[in-house]
């Protein structure tokens, strides 16, 4: 991975368990709206944000209390020329013990500057993955999208 990609980083005062199985949880602080299983290798699950965004995300890496990898599988986006922007991308979560705290760095490979879909999906993921998850992980009350949802 290079700084070239999408990156969120947060430093949350809890355990990297604690940390790892938020992330695992991402109905609690991305959306409502997920089907599938999310928390063994090979899971398959499908995220839908009205008709603006959907991806299918493969669960192809698991490393306890460390890494959390998802595969896209299959994204589309009504926004850009490329609907298919996300398909091929990984959403990697790196957690880092830090004393009492974890650091999570969240980088959406694959995702970089010159995408199409890069400013929109950084503040995107600035949101669920840099203030609703710490909010599950700190609470137990994430702000993901509820089902059903779609913009204003």
């Amino acid at each position: 991975m290079t700084d070239k990609y999408l990156a969120v980083e947060f430093t949350v005062d809890a355990t990297p368990a604690a940390t790892f199985a938020a992330i695992n949880n991402p109905r609690g602080w991305w959306s409502e709206d997920i089907t599938g299983d999310t928390t063994a290798i090979g899971d398959v699950f499908t995220y839908v944000y009205g008709d603006i965004h959907r991806s299918t995300q493969r669960v192809t890496e698991l490393v306890a209390d460390a890494r959390v990898v998802w595969h896209v599988i299959e994204g589309y986006l009504n926004f850009t020329e490329d609907p298919a922007e996300w398909t091929g991308t990984d959403v990697v979560f790196d957690l880092t013990p830090d004393g009492e705290s974890t650091q999570v760095r969240l980088t959406h490979v694959g995702l970089t500057p010159e995408s199409e879909c890069f400013d929109a999906c950084s503040k995107g993921w600035g949101y669920y993955a840099g203030v609703s998850l710490p909010a599950l992980i700190l609470t137990g009350a994430g702000k993901p999208n509820e089902i059903g949802a779609v913009p204003a």
